[in-house]
């Protein structure tokens, strides 16, 4: 077995150890552009470049290492009649649910407003926010974003969810579909935005949609930053009729040192952190589906290339 390793970092070394360990029968050829390649059986890869997708015509199946498909899929058309398969959960739903439940509890105990006052030295006790009304939507609610579910529900939030398809979730309030999504927003206190990224799905919290939220909402944003309109999110918040932001992901990363979002004290910036990918996790869960391929077995996580995810 030969597996074509590619890594945006270019950091492959580890994962050529990982899959030495999980998978010692296979060889594992680190992809280097301009480098000739004899052909693979399978594709491990990230973000791949151009140049890469030729290499691709004569593998089974590629293997991403991650759960977004926004990087592999701008290819579509170039890709070889293959399953592309995303990483399943492999560490990063926890993750996930963690970096949203600390924002969304900062938000209801109002701790961006106690730092402020104590960045000016002023001691004063805020009226505390009822959970009640402090609804959380989550936009997408595929597994990663059905642990944050879990992980609000277990705080007592009340939660709704929004899915392209139906779907019944136990003590949320479900809605499906373009023409119940104004509906969803128009009662989120607090906007999760969970979302695979897709031709229907880019932009597609516009200033229209986001001024749906109600007055004084909140924004988290775990997707990808071109969900986002990010001039008028910043309009919005600035205005005051979003009160504040916490964004991980961005239209252009590493967020340009002049973009305005570093400016406003409203909008919380961390550098795609939400969840990171646990190589070795990753590595076996790879390893695992690769050897089911090999075996004519089924595999989880298989892409629908005409949905986009």
């Amino acid at each position: 077995m030969r597996i074509l390793l590619h890594r945006a970092d270019g950091n492959t070394a580890p994962w050529v150890a990982d899959f030495a360990q999980a998978l010692p029968e296979a060889e594992v050829v680190a992809w280097k552009e301009g480098e000739a390649v004899a052909p693979c059986d399978y594709a491990v890869l990230w973000s791949p470049p151009a140049a890469l997708v030729p290499e691709l015509q004569h593998v089974k199946a590629i293997f991403l290492t991650g759960a977004g498909v926004d990087a592999i899929m701008k290819f579509n058309d170039q890709l070889p009649d293959v399953p592309i398969i995303r990483l399943g959960d492999a560490g990063m739903a926890v993750q996930m649910a963690e970096y949203v439940l600390h924002a969304v509890l900062g938000y209801y105990r109002r701790m961006p407003e106690y730092e402020a006052q104590a960045r000016r030295g002023e001691w004063k006790q805020l009226p505390q926010h009822r959970k009640e009304d402090f609804t959380v939507g989550v936009l997408g609610t595929g597994v990663l974003g059905m642990r944050v579910v879990e992980a609000l529900r277990h705080f007592g939030f009340p939660v709704r969810g929004w899915s392209r398809s139906a779907k019944s979730i136990e003590g949320v309030a479900s809605f499906a579909g373009m023409e119940s999504l104004d509906g969803f927003l128009a009662g989120s206190r607090v906007l999760v935005n969970m979302l695979p990224l897709t031709p229907e799905t880019n932009e597609l919290l516009n200033h229209a949609r986001l001024s749906r939220l109600p007055k004084g909402a909140y924004l988290v944003n775990v997707a990808r930053g071109a969900h986002i309109v990010e001039n008028d999110l910043l309009e919005l918040v600035k205005s005051g009729h979003i009160a504040g932001a916490t964004l991980d992901v961005f239209a252009n990363e590493p967020l340009p040192a002049a973009h305005p979002f570093w400016s406003e004290p409203r909008i919380t910036i961390t550098p795609h952190v939400s969840a990171l990918t646990l190589r070795t996790e990753s590595v076996q869960q790879i390893a695992g589906k690769m050897r089911a391929l090999a075996r004519n077995e089924p595999v989880a996580d298989v892409v629908d290339r005409q949905r986009g995810y």
